[in-house]
């Protein structure tokens, strides 16, 4: 399957995405500098949380995310296990996916959109079977198909067949749905983390 584009996400897409990413950026300023104060405070520097993620046609680029975190490490000097680093403000930032925000700004300099798969770890990228890998024809985003369907609750092969859905059926309306069903998951806290995990399982490859 190769991806072709359509007049929305060639012409409009991109647009909507500047628009809305910098207006958001300007009203959530305040939540924004609050929130880093508490990070800088509850859970120490640096208050961003960077890290290398595949974004569109697989291109790296650095993501950016408030932390939610302590650096706690065991005797040998070795981070403890992130369930044991999250604590319970990092909870709250993660409930409300307000740990998120600063993603508003790799959204305005083009690395991703408001809505599109979300961003994994470049490490997982020689696991992806075939039709998975298409799931970096287009920019990740803050927000996507997956997300909106139980989130971190669901497994890879599930998620990672919402993310080629909507790959392949990209339009403003899904979009407009999508942004709508994910406020109404922030607002229910659903689908945070996966059952008996601070965070998803490692992504290990999909047994064919």
């Amino acid at each position: 399957m190769q991806h072709r584009a359509g007049f929305y996400e060639k012409y409009i897409k991109r647009l909507l995405d500047i628009v809305l990413s910098g207006a958001a950026l300007v009203i959530l300023s305040p939540v924004l500098l609050i929130t880093a104060v508490l990070v800088r405070i509850k859970l120490g520097s640096p208050v961003i949380f960077t890290q290398e993620r595949p974004g569109k046609d697989e291109k790296v680029f650095k993501l950016h995310k408030f932390r939610s975190m302590t650096d706690a490490r065991d005797e040998n000097g070795n981070l403890l296990p992130d369930k044991d680093r999250l604590t319970g403000f990092g909870k709250k930032l993660r409930s409300l996916s307000i740990d998120e925000l600063p993603e508003l700004w790799d959204i305005f300099r083009g690395k991703m959109s408001i809505v599109g798969p979300r961003p994994l770890l470049v490490k997982y990228l020689p696991l992806y079977n075939e039709e998975q890998r298409h799931r970096h024809d287009v920019r990740p985003g803050l927000t996507g198909w997956a997300q909106v369907h139980g989130r971190n609750l669901t497994s890879w092969e599930e998620r990672f067949e919402y993310d080629v859905e909507y790959v392949k059926n990209i339009s403003f309306a899904l979009d407009v749905k999508i942004i709508l069903m994910t406020v109404h998951c922030v607002f229910a806290r659903e689908g945070i983390n996966a059952e008996g995990s601070a965070t998803m399982e490692a992504f290990v490859g999909t047994k064919e």
